[in-house]
């Protein structure tokens, strides 16, 4: 062999040396990026958009479990309202953000009610939103002012209809779970020609109805049991199944001669449509852990809510059960936002 053939060979075996070690060097420099991609979930602040304005129920319980959450977590959870067109702007930027459980949405009843209240919501609560857990609910009820005859249900009723069936309600807003209802009942079940009167929020509805400017609020437990308790109004009627620990005295709408009625507010959370199932599964058990702690549970009983733990899988079809059933009250009502 000549000495050049040998210093070719010598060549080409330093260029393979040469080209190995950079393969292995690669290795080792792309190792902590994979490494980073892959870091397991979470690994930055997790985001709860609240469907709603600051300070009422949604936000209330959102910013309550969002600190448990952020505990556990080991992450910063920031709490974002957006509220407006009856949750659906906050709904739809959640339904379109990125399904990595970075971006969760908190909604209400309210959700459920929307997918037959308006012609378009900018989005599917079915197919572009992943149910993950029913925080707590509480139910619905009707009070009047402390001076009003009436002492149950029915006694409204009655002087309603020696009125010609004349009477007014307060709410917290037109398509509000607390409208329908009370439409349902009075006008559909009980053949009134009752007026709906309503308010942007709960506090104002109440207000009028403790002003003796309306004769009755259908509102949520939280709110209204303030002014129960401190005798300005009083509870004819709540529309849970069953009666509630709070005010075991007081009857259920069922109990006053509608059978089966039932209206709860809720707040529940939801992900992106295509959110990874671990990362579902893994705020689910959170959640449902967080609503059981002793201080959560002593807090939530305090506004009246009644802590739901339960599967993803249980919230999904809780929720689809609420859209069937509100499209039929939608519907029986015919109220609409147009």
């Amino acid at each position: 062999m000549t000495l050049f053939a040998v210093g070719i060979d010598r060549a080409k075996h330093s260029a393979h040396r040469l080209a190995t070690f950079a393969v292995i060097a690669f290795g080792f420099l792309a190792q902590p990026i994979a490494a980073q991609t892959e870091a397991p979930y979470p690994n930055k602040p997790v985001r709860i958009v609240v469907a709603f304005a600051p300070g009422g129920f949604a936000d209330t319980v959102t910013r309550l479990v969002g600190q448990k959450l952020s505990e556990r977590l080991g992450q910063p959870v920031v709490v974002e309202n957006r509220g407006g067109a009856g949750g659906n702007i906050g709904a739809r930027q959640v339904a379109g953000a990125a399904p990595d459980g970075y971006t969760l949405l908190s909604h209400t009843a309210a959700s459920a009610i929307n997918v037959s209240l308006y012609k378009n919501t900018g989005f599917d609560l079915l197919t572009d939103l992943t149910p993950i857990a029913n925080t707590g609910s509480t139910p619905g009820l009707f009070a009047v002012h402390a001076s009003n005859p009436a002492t149950s249900l029915q006694d409204l009723i009655r002087l309603a209809r020696t009125n010609g069936g004349r009477l007014t309600y307060s709410t917290a807003g037109i398509g509000t779970s607390s409208h329908l209802a009370a439409e349902y009942l009075f006008n559909t079940l009980a053949g009134l020609k009752a007026t709906h009167v309503p308010f942007q929020g709960g506090a104002p509805a109440i207000t009028a109805v403790v002003s003796n400017q309306v004769e009755v609020i259908s509102g949520s437990m939280p709110p209204v049991a303030v002014f129960v308790k401190q005798g300005s109004l009083k509870m004819l009627a709540i529309s849970s199944l069953t009666r509630v620990d709070a005010f075991p005295d007081v009857p259920t709408v069922s109990e006053s001669g509608f059978a089966d009625f039932e209206e709860r507010s809720w707040v529940g959370f939801f992900a992106p449509m295509k959110t990874p199932s671990a990362i579902v599964n893994r705020l689910n058990d959170d959640v449902n852990q967080i609503v059981l702690l002793p201080d959560v549970r002593e807090r939530l009983a305090n506004m009246g809510i009644e802590p739901r733990p339960g599967s993803a899988q249980v919230f999904s079809d809780y929720i689809r059960r609420e859209v069937a059933m509100w499209s039929k009250i939608v519907k029986t009502t015919g109220i609409t936002t147009e």
